[in-house]
């Protein structure tokens, strides 16, 4: 395997560009704004402190249990029982797969149970390419508003730059939300943060007949 510094790694897994079907997604903002959404900064920061928290806090854990050797079973479970919505688990699946495919081509990873979720198979490739706790969290936290960035822009009339400055503003709340998570190291330490809004604009959207974004 190729070495690199884990600021590299970093900035390579952060990259929208990467093929992992990213771009279909999102993050919830398109059946947001169906339902009358119009502060996009302030759902940025509900998303950060309710299910990019979860996900953040499940792929540090998953991590954590890579590296002790553990099996990932009981991360799953968890972050599951912290995702009630069926379309929201679904998708996260489905993100998952092509995470799997790409980092599984790339990086000796541990042995994942079918179907696994994002933060699980992010954990793991965390543990293969040697990212700290931190930073793991901060990617999870990055890509979330990064995500609901870049659609906002196919979504809405909006100037690139003040998108751009919707994640800048954001880099503070990433940096403790990734401070609050990376100490954590079992199932049951995962925050239990719930967003019952967003899911239930997630169930509807899953069975929307326009839309751009499949989730």
């Amino acid at each position: 395997m190729t070495t690199a510094s884990s600021d590299l790694l970093l900035m390579l897994l952060s990259d929208a560009r990467l093929p992992v079907a990213g771009h279909t997604q999102s993050a919830g903002l398109e059946p947001a704004l169906r339902e009358g959404l119009t502060d996009v900064p302030a759902y940025l920061r509900l998303r950060l402190r309710t299910v990019t928290r979860v996900e953040a806090g499940t792929a540090v854990v998953a991590m954590h249990h890579v590296r002790a050797g553990r099996p990932l079973g009981p991360v799953e479970a968890a972050w599951a029982a912290r995702t009630p919505s069926p379309a929201m688990r679904t998708t996260s699946h489905q993100l998952a797969r092509g995470l799997l495919r790409l980092a599984g081509a790339l990086w000796p990873l541990a042995d994942l149970a079918a179907p696994s979720s994002r933060p699980v198979v992010l954990g793991a490739v965390g543990a293969a390419v040697g990212l700290s706790p931190p930073s793991l969290a901060r990617l999870v936290g990055y890509d979330d508003v990064q995500t609901v960035s870049a659609a906002a822009l196919k979504l809405t009339p909006l100037n690139p730059a003040q998108t751009t400055r919707w994640v800048l503003d954001a880099l503070p709340q990433i940096d403790l939300l990734a401070a609050e998570v990376a100490v954590l190291t079992a199932p049951d330490e995962i925050p239990a943060s719930s967003a019952p809004q967003i899911e239930q604009w997630a169930e509807r959207h899953a069975v929307a007949t326009r839309r751009l974004f499949s989730a």
